[in-house]
């Protein structure tokens, strides 16, 4: 008769033991979160910009000059050659727009007067490199690299339009010393300036349709969630970005219908991405400022320039109300106001003689 082994049958008949189907059950929730967490991320995350010249990035056509920490901006020169000039005027484009969409001076009083136009990509647009540490500064800064690298001289005048005229603020702050005179046209305007009354910001936000009140806020509450809050299809994004009618005055729609068939450069203005051109650009513009262009003291106390603030009151996309305030608040901006007028008023026939006569000359008009 065999020795018992003292050894006792197991559980499940001499089998292997079952894998532990609790113990993954419970790690199943992690797991779909941690997925669930890398999916969202990516969905956040902005696809890398197209550089210009770079493999997969698209050509440079225009000469560039090269910035102090190795970036380019593309540039683009119009009016009488820069050696006869005797006005010598940057201008800077606004929201979705390029070089090439710079203040356009009828040849006449360009000759008349010696008007020089530099006008530039800025960062991320068209053929300018991207900067991906753009800041409220660091616009103004650029702009006295390119006047210094153009070999401008000490004063220069400035004109910038919607967004551009938001840059105008930042030089008005950082760098007074180079300005000669400074055209605003339709200045995009952060609604969290210091300095403006309640009622005043809150009338002037709402004249926005509903989208562009999520879309401007989550650009200054949450700019991390910018590019995704502008390409997802659940909510509309920003109107402009879209080209929601709704936002255009009757003056502009027929600006629009008269004037831009001319943009056959129009693809240049997004081809590095949406994020580093459009969405950036609300970043910086309606984010987190340190300062406010209402506490900004007068630049030319001896009278030797001035600073004109020019706003359609038809305006739907950039509301009239915060630069009237702006006027009131300091009163050397010199305001003009265009009763029937929307958003494009600078590209309207006659404006832009009169915009840069009254900056050049000192004209009331």
């Amino acid at each position: 008769m065999a020795a018992d082994s003292g050894k006792k049958p197991s559980a499940n008949g001499g089998k292997a033991p079952a894998p532990n189907s609790g113990g993954i059950a419970k790690r199943l929730p992690r797991i779909a979160l941690v997925f669930l967490v890398a999916l969202v991320y990516r969905q956040l995350q902005a696809p890398p910009p197209k550089i210009p010249g770079t493999p997969g990035g698209p050509p440079i056509t225009s000469p560039r000059i090269k910035l102090q920490d190795g970036r380019h901006l593309a540039y683009y020169e119009s009016g009488v050659p820069r050696e006869q000039a005797k006005y010598k005027i940057i201008f800077m484009h606004g929201f979705d727009s390029c070089r090439y969409d710079v203040i356009r001076v009828s040849p006449e009083l360009a000759q008349e007067l010696g008007i020089y136009l530099l006008s530039f990509d800025r960062p991320g647009y068209g053929e300018s490199d991207p900067h991906p540490g753009r800041t409220v500064k660091s616009r103004a800064l650029d702009i006295e690299q390119l006047a210094d690298a153009m070999e401008l001289g000490p004063k220069f005048y400035l004109t910038g339009f919607s967004m551009g005229g938001n840059v105008m603020w930042s030089c008005l702050k950082y760098i007074p010393h180079r300005l000669a005179g400074v055209a605003i046209l339709g200045p995009v305007a952060n609604y969290w300036w210091s300095g403006y009354p309640a009622n005043v910001s809150t009338e002037a936000w709402n004249v926005q349709v509903a989208q562009d009140k999520w879309a401007v806020g989550v650009a200054h509450h949450a700019p991390w969630l910018t590019y995704w809050w502008n390409t997802q299809k659940f909510f509309p994004g920003s109107s402009v970005i879209s080209f929601n009618p709704a936002i255009m005055s009757r003056e502009d729609m027929g600006l629009i219908q008269a004037k831009f068939g001319y943009r056959t450069y129009a693809h240049q203005v997004r081809q590095q991405g949406e994020y580093e051109s459009l969405h950036r650009d609300m970043i910086v513009g309606f984010g987190k400022w340190s300062w406010s262009p209402l506490e900004l003291e007068d630049p030319f106390p001896n009278g030797e320039g001035k600073v004109h603030l020019w706003h359609g009151a038809e305006d739907l996309i950039v509301p009239v109300e915060l630069s009237r305030y702006i006027s009131q608040r300091l009163p050397w901006v010199r305001y003009h106001e265009l009763p029937t007028a929307g958003h494009l008023f600078p590209i309207a026939d006659g404006m832009p003689d009169v915009i840069l006569k009254s900056l050049l000359l000192g004209d009331d008009e």
